[in-house]
């Protein structure tokens, strides 16, 4: 089995890398590869797309890599690939996003990406560290993972899903924010899984378990 991590020089793939590879390597997962190469994406058993930064920025990346994002959704789309989105790379799957200005995302998720918003004046944006995680839906990917287990945040902005079944998780920060959605072979975590001790690395060794 095989899992891209897409590099599309939009994300911190050295953490997110040596997480992947080490609960593949504890789980019996198979080999992990992060990657640009639009064959490579095209023929994984899994595909994970991070991404660090604006919104706008990191579409235009991963659609100016020549043929990875059309590798992706095929893939995704068509051949129902488990895909895991993780923090920008989770908004990329909203159908706008509202950063700077409008931009079209993959449409995998109906709704928009809109900037936290707390209604207590005193909590900082970005929304950065430690954060309860509040379940929503039950979900493979979170086997062995309750409401209250911590997860590490860093972004400003966060998913407004049109479905509230769409929503899998969230925390409270002066309200609710998405910290994971999803439907059918995709999963969207807005927190950094690999910066998030056990809790993190489970979701990730069950999502390299995780059979749609």
């Amino acid at each position: 089995m095989l899992t891209a991590i897409i590099d599309y020089e939009s994300g911190n793939l050295h953490s997110a890398h040596k997480a992947f590879e080490r609960m593949a390597r504890e789980t019996g997962g198979g080999e992990v590869v992060v990657t640009g190469d639009a064959a490579l994406v095209a023929r994984a058993d899994r595909i994970v797309l991070p991404g660090d930064g604006a919104f706008p920025a990191c579409m235009a990346q991963l659609k100016g890599h020549s043929g990875l994002c059309a590798a992706m959704i095929e893939a995704v789309e068509e051949k129902g690939r488990p895909f895991m989105g993780i923090c920008v790379g989770m908004q990329l799957m909203a159908t706008t996003g509202r950063e700077y200005t409008d931009t079209p995302g993959l449409g995998w998720i109906a709704g928009e990406v809109t900037k936290i918003a707390p209604a207590d004046p005193t909590l900082k944006v970005p929304h950065m560290g430690w954060n309860d995680l509040i379940l929503d839906a039950p979900h493979p990917v979170f086997d062995g993972i309750s409401s209250g287990d911590h997860a590490y945040f860093v972004h400003s902005y966060h998913m407004a899903v049109d479905d509230p079944a769409r929503r899998l998780a969230h925390v409270g920060y002066g309200g609710d924010v998405t910290a994971v959605t999803g439907r059918d072979n995709m999963i969207g975590l807005q927190f950094h899984p690999e910066k998030s001790q056990a809790a993190g690395l489970r979701m990730i060794a069950n999502f390299l378990a995780w059979r749609p």
